[in-house]
């Protein structure tokens, strides 16, 4: 019995925006160094947040290109 092929949404090559948050930090040049700082708080830790609101951002944007419409 074989059963009925349907349209993957998972296979949309949007999806591969979603390597950019695991790639980016990654790059550990990117934020090896105390300077500059960002009301006074030191760049590796506001760039841990910016990479947070990369991760989020890009997260909604691939569900939003990929989602089926109702």
């Amino acid at each position: 019995m074989t059963t009925p092929r349907t349209d993957r949404s998972d296979r949309s090559p949007w999806n591969w925006l979603l390597l950019l948050p695991i790639a980016i930090p990654l790059l550990t040049p990117l934020y090896n160094a105390d300077e500059p700082r960002l009301f006074g708080i030191p760049l590796f830790y506001w760039l841990q947040l910016a990479f947070i609101i990369l991760g989020v951002a890009t997260t909604t944007l691939v569900y939003r290109l990929t989602r089926r419409a109702r």
